[in-house]
């Protein structure tokens, strides 16, 4: 009976700890997406693409934009504090940190023609493609 015993509660122990490591995982990756900025990426012609990304609670001199290799990189620095006051109690919530997002460029894009803009937390961007490979109309005689 002492294996029996012995078996469940090792049983029981695993399970326990198997529960644990998945609420640490669940909030690991909840931390993780709440780093990254939800972004729109729309194609409205052949030769631009239109990149939305949400960015609230960051001040337009706190984002950085780098094109580095083929990626074009969004950074910012997020430092948003909600703070009340009352007689009674006192609340404050705080979400501070780096957030950054990644979009890689094909080998047509045109680098030097990246155009941004920032408006009302959200962060416009306009990658056009190269002029060598944008579409063209050919006229036949």
């Amino acid at each position: 009976m002492d294996v029996v015993k012995t078996t469940k509660e090792l049983t029981n122990k695993v399970e326990e700890k198997v529960e644990t490591g998945l609420e640490m995982l669940k909030d690991t990756f909840h931390n993780a997406a709440s780093h990254l900025p939800f972004s729109n990426l729309a194609k409205h012609n052949s030769d631009v693409y239109n990149i939305e990304v949400d960015l609230p609670g960051v001040k337009k001199e706190d984002i950085e934009l780098k094109v580095e290799d083929d990626y074009l990189t969004v950074t910012a620095v997020r430092k948003f504090k909600n703070e009340l006051k009352e007689e009674d109690y006192y609340l404050c919530e705080s979400n501070f940190g780096l957030i950054s997002r990644s979009f890689l460029l094909g080998n047509n894009i045109d680098r030097d023609s990246i155009k941004a803009k920032f408006e009302n937390g959200r962060l416009y961007l306009s990658i056009e493609k190269e002029e060598s490979k944008k579409s063209k109309n050919i006229t036949i005689k």
